[in-house]
């Protein structure tokens, strides 16, 4: 039995993003398709089949260990970035004050698909969820930049909305208007995750 289950969820691209290598802002550079290889995104920043460690892991491993890349994209639903937009008063946020690689748009609840979950593409491009990702000051600033006043409330309107990130498990293209259906894998949850988490 395929240890991965196809859903009836899709979601369409309605937007595609490449962080320049070059510079420090987390601003994306909107394009019409990106080229995936095992590293992920070609000429991107956040590509790369190792990285160094960051804040978010250090209860596993000092800061800039390396280690290998599952935050090769950033990826965000249309829906949650609306609800965020809303939330700070703003008519909408443009994706690239938020370093998104992919926006979709289709899945409910988007930043909470499982763990290890899939979405794939046309081509068979096949992209890796390793978790939500949480809310961080760099959207944040970019946001203040262009919206005086609206940025600094960026963290607490994203929690629960920022997405998730994904690393690539097929090399393909990805291009704005294709769907990709979601893969879960075929397993209940942890019985004992919420004591887990208490620690």
């Amino acid at each position: 039995m395929p240890a991965l289950k196809p859903t009836q969820f899709s979601a369409r691209i309605t937007w595609l993003g490449r962080v320049p290598v070059e510079g420090d802002s987390i601003r994306s550079v909107p394009v019409e398709s990106i080229e995936l290889d095992w590293a992920g995104p070609q000429d991107e920043r956040h590509a790369g089949l190792t990285r160094p460690s960051c804040s978010r892991v250090t209860s596993q491993h000092k800061r800039g260990t390396e280690i290998a890349n599952a935050r090769q994209l950033s990826i965000v639903a249309a829906e949650d970035l609306a609800e965020i937009a809303a939330t700070l008063e703003l008519e909408a946020i443009d994706p690239v004050l938020a370093g998104a690689t992919l926006i979709l748009e289709g899945i409910p609840d988007f930043s909470h698909i499982p763990p290890s979950s899939r979405l794939q593409g046309p081509d068979g491009a096949t992209l890796v969820i390793d978790m939500e990702n949480r809310p961080c000051n760099l959207p944040a600033r970019e946001i203040e930049a262009e919206h005086k006043g609206h940025g600094k409330a960026f963290k607490s309107a994203a929690k629960g909305k920022r997405g998730v990130t994904a690393w690539v498990e097929r090399p393909g293209t990805l291009s704005i208007g294709d769907t990709l259906t979601l893969h879960i894998p075929d397993q209940p949850v942890w019985a004992h995750f919420d004591a887990a988490r208490k620690g």
